[in-house]
């Protein structure tokens, strides 16, 4: 399961104010961030998990699609084996864990009563389930790897990552087109995530010569956090309607996404990283790797950020450009 975070994350850089008024104020970075959605440390359920969820006094699996804070934590569920046409909002009295025991609730779809799933149907769905939620473990123990500690001592105070200022714009202009004008940033994205972590790589090859192991254990848990952050914390409510139908099943998010939700990340970055144990060499061998890939990210603003962003009807055609 995700360690905990922190809710609120500064960014070590000053930035202009706003006022928190509708009108034409720009918006600094730290205040388009803290729109995004955020998780909370208490949050019961997390996208892609399986739950047993009640409807009409019947217990069905489900899986938790979406999760939205409102006045209190909500999940959008798809009820297996039937339509999405049932699919749904539910708050968190609606949901049970999926476990042995309260798999035995489940509303048999065939009997149409709850409580009737025979001995040999509940052995072998308790048994799928155990085997994909191990398949699913092998995946998140590489979320918890960013980088490995030699002497594993705790760090006691936020990972300092600075945002350039000309990246940080970038942030503010993100939010004002998606948040005050409803446009969205066209998919899939070219160069996506992936393929920008893997020019940073060569860019790094041939700048340093010889490039430390250290390098691609970052570029590797880098691409690990920013899939598993993004459908959590890093989309605006209004682009999860894309979100859903952009990414199909077994297709990452950093093969979809680009710079503009990759730079995000950097700013979730301190507080995601809060609890990784880690000696003070290797702290600092992250923080450079990571200020130098914004520096990349800076260097090649104008070839990895869109400039223009679309309706909800946008196209999904994109164009490439060069790379310094």
């Amino acid at each position: 399961m995700r360690k905990s975070v922190k809710e609120e994350t500064e960014v070590k850089a000053e930035t202009t104010s706003d006022d928190g008024g509708d009108g034409g104020g720009a918006a600094d970075a730290g205040t388009a961030v803290q729109h995004l959605a955020q998780p909370s440390v208490s949050c019961p359920y997390q996208v892609g998990e399986k739950v047993i969820a009640t409807h009409e006094h019947f217990f069905y699996e489900a899986k938790v699609e979406k999760v939205e804070l409102r006045e209190g934590w909500m999940f959008y569920i798809h009820y297996w084996r039937w339509k999405r046409s049932w699919d749904e909002w539910v708050g968190v009295d609606r949901l049970k864990k999926f476990t042995k025991e309260n798999l035995q609730l489940v509303t048999d779809v065939k009997a149409g009563t709850a409580g009737s799933l025979s001995p040999t149907k509940l052995d072998s769905r308790w048994k799928k389930h155990k085997n994909d939620s191990a398949s699913r473990c092998r995946k998140r123990k590489i979320e918890h790897t960013l980088v490995k500690g030699r002497h594993n001592k705790p760090v006691e105070k936020l990972i300092n990552i600075s945002v350039p200022p000309t990246l940080k714009k970038q942030l503010m202009d993100d939010f004002e087109f998606i948040k005050r004008t409803g446009k969205l940033v066209k998919l899939p994205r070219k160069p996506n995530a992936d393929e920008i972590i893997k020019k940073y790589q060569e860019y790094r090859r041939k700048k340093d010569v010889v490039t430390s192991t250290s390098l691609g254990e970052v570029l590797s848990g880098l691409c690990a956090y920013f899939n598993k952050a993004l459908p959590v914390m890093l989309l605006y409510n209004n682009e999860r309607q894309q979100y859903q139908e952009a990414i199909y099943e077994n297709t990452s998010p950093s093969s979809v996404y680009g710079a503009e939700h990759l730079l995000r990340l950097f700013v979730k970055l301190p507080a995601l990283l809060y609890d990784l144990n880690i000696d003070e060499d290797s702290l600092q061998d992250l923080q450079k790797n990571l200020h130098d890939f914004l520096k990349f990210l800076q260097k090649n603003q104008h070839v990895f950020f869109q400039s223009t962003y679309y309706g909800p009807e946008l196209s999904r055609r994109s164009t490439d450009k060069e790379y310094n």
